[in-house]
């Protein structure tokens, strides 16, 4: 016997409630396409959670190999596409390269979406 699974009822109302103001301009959904791919990779999700999750939001290169498992030269590269796409700052000390969260950064691709 199959069991029957009772769905909620919704609001009559709030499935017809747009959930922009407003579409966006084409300009805007190149830059938001832009974000979406810079994290369209999941080594830059998850440079992008090691950072975030690091002590001041901030992470030396050195230590962002060993976590994904891939070349120094690889993870500098995928850092590169979260920088210049505005996710993440860098900072240079001595021979190493630290980078951190870039504040509101995620929120704009929240936002994006909204």
């Amino acid at each position: 016997m199959t069991a029957v699974v009772e769905l909620p009822v919704l609001q009559q109302d709030a499935c017809c409630t747009p959930v922009t103001a407003a579409p966006i301009t084409l300009e805007e959904a190149a830059k938001t396409a832009s974000l979406f791919k810079a994290l369209g990779d999941p080594t830059r999700v998850l440079l992008i959670s090691i950072v975030a999750a690091a002590e001041g939001q901030e992470a030396c290169v050195c230590d962002l190999t060993e976590p994904t498992g891939l070349s120094q030269p690889t993870v500098s590269h995928h850092l590169k596409i979260l920088t210049d796409a505005g996710f993440l700052s860098r900072t240079r000390r001595g021979s190493w390269a630290y980078y951190a969260l870039v504040p509101g950064a995620l929120g704009r691709v929240a936002s994006a979406l909204t």
